[in-house]
């Protein structure tokens, strides 16, 4: 007989987190909002009335699915970091793993309010866009699909830093030094097709070039790669962060020490 999930506990987890992020509306949401604005008016509106057309879009508009990619990656990582640490660092995280939780349960709890989060600003970032650039959305079913996948696949690997991290420093290590150097480097203001053959080979290496891509396909029909397969990158490094997730509590790395 399958056990029947504990929706009070789930319910209880996710709304302690997305209440919190209202009592830090100011940098929850409206910092990476302004932030990603100012993106806009510096490549979209000053550079882009500079450049041409990239394989027939206007540049203002290419670099939305980029920008907001960008806003998405990070903000899902830094919520879902943030929200499994700080009951590690109060110690309050023995009291949700001594409570009639499952592992399962608390995954979704604050995997989710996370993942809403990073969706929410997603949503407002794009509805930002609008203002600056004509936004078009040709395959919108598969707009929505790649913008849940991205959020909830990373938010799943922000949990796993917020497991890994010792201090809050430790949580900014990977998003500054690593996410967000490959987002810029992942086609988010460019074409990988624009670059010689050798970096662009080097660029099929990086796994936000799939994110960006398929994202930009679903709003332009045009991509770098094929949308099967970044849909199938995205579902592998999803998959990838389930298996780590289950480890961490089959071991109990950095839990229940």
């Amino acid at each position: 007989m399958t056990p029947s999930v504990n929706l009070r506990a789930v319910g209880a987890i996710y709304k302690f987190e997305m209440a919190r992020a209202l009592r830090t509306i100011m940098q929850s949401v409206i910092s990476p909002v302004i932030s990603t604005s100012l993106y806009f008016v510096v490549f979209g509106a000053a550079i882009g009335q500079r450049m041409q057309e990239i394989d027939g879009v206007p540049y203002g508009t290419f670099i939305v699915p980029g920008l907001v990619m960008l806003s998405l990656l990070t903000q899902s990582i830094a919520n879902a970091s943030f929200g499994i640490y700080f009951p590690r660092f109060a110690g309050t995280i023995y009291e949700i793993l001594s409570a009639p939780v499952s592992y399962l349960e608390i995954v979704v709890a604050y995997v989710g309010a996370a993942a809403t989060k990073s969706i929410v600003i997603g949503l407002i970032i794009l509805a930002t866009a609008s203002l600056f650039t004509p936004l078009t959305i040709e395959h919108p079913v598969l707009m929505v699909t790649f913008l849940l996948l991205t959020a909830f696949t990373f938010s799943l690997f922000g949990f796993i830093i917020g497991v890994w991290a010792d201090g809050f420093e430790q949580l900014q290590i990977i998003p500054l030094l690593v996410i967000t150097p490959l987002t810029f480097l992942g086609g988010s203001f460019y074409s990988i097709d624009m670059l010689p053959p050798f970096w662009r080979a080097v660029s099929l290496f990086n796994p936000v070039v799939y994110l960006v891509s398929g994202f930009r396909w679903s709003f332009t029909g045009k991509a770098d790669v094929h949308i099967g397969v970044s849909l199938a990158m995205t579902m592998v490094f999803l998959l990838a962060c389930l298996v780590a997730i289950r480890w961490i509590f089959k071991t109990g790395y950095r839990l229940k020490a």
